[in-house]
């Protein structure tokens, strides 16, 4: 089957990212999946919520946000007037829970590392782009504190991406656009490893429950581009000097 945009259902959109754009954060990459992209700061501070105080291990968090001008009409910005926007909360708690499982905590100190992701055109996987790009952006960071002597090498204990998937018209396809995720019967978000090792997995039926051999057929369409997703984060921090065997504990 060819989309709309001329992919096969396998296909994930043109992923790209820019390192560095933003002077102050100690990681920062914007992140591109098709026409969405998203700016994620990786920011270290002293200090970690206080459940944790005193054992010595770290904490990664994040806060997601969509620009008032992401779509086609300009949406008020979240929080005014005290509006919580649930499906926010949901999100950076999802981004937080999946960068987690990338550092080693315990190796980093008594410090927290904060994920910022904006998203500034939004057309469908926004969390993955930012789960994707965020990976990138802590790397960063916690390349930042090694050289500044702080922190060791192996303060990453994986490498994640995520991808999302859905069940379109009765075909499995990756890497929803917006329209396509409009007229989903079932979709999904994949947060894994390259080598498929699974951290989350997200999904709903939008319609009549989904067979278990649909539901994984859908989800084997994720986990087959996770290898290249991997393979783009790593070309990315190379390119800008960031050694991942390194900060993985591999050398």
């Amino acid at each position: 089957m060819t989309r709309k945009d001329g992919r096969s259902a396998a296909a994930m959109r043109p992923v790209a990212f820019e390192l560095g754009v933003q002077r102050n954060p100690e990681g920062s990459v914007l992140v591109r999946f098709g026409r969405t992209a998203v700016l994620v700061a990786a920011s270290v501070s002293d200090g970690v919520p206080r459940f944790l105080e005193g054992q010595g291990s770290g904490w990664v968090t994040a806060e997601y946000a969509m620009h008032p001008r992401c779509g086609e009409r300009r949406q008020q910005r979240d929080g005014r007037r005290g509006r919580v926007d649930g499906r926010a909360t949901e999100i950076q708690r999802l981004v937080g829970r999946a960068l987690r499982s990338a550092v080693a905590l315990e190796r980093i100190g008594e410090r927290t590392v904060t994920v910022d992701c904006d998203v500034l055109d939004a057309d469908g996987g926004t969390r993955t782009a930012a789960i994707t790009g965020g990976f990138v952006a802590v790397a960063m960071a916690l390349e930042h504190l090694r050289r500044s002597g702080l922190v060791p090498g192996g303060v990453l204990r994986a490498q994640v991406a995520a991808v999302s998937a859905g069940l379109v018209d009765g075909v499995a396809m990756v890497d929803l656009c917006a329209e396509e995720d409009q007229r989903a019967e079932m979709d999904l978000n994949v947060v894994a490893t390259p080598s498929g090792a699974i951290v989350e997995v997200q999904g709903t039926a939008e319609g009549p429950p989904v067979p278990r051999e649909t539901f994984d057929q859908v989800l084997a369409r994720a986990v087959d581009v996770l290898p290249g997703l991997g393979e783009a984060q790593r070309d990315a921090l190379e390119g800008a000097g960031v050694p991942l065997e390194r900060l993985l504990g591999r050398e």
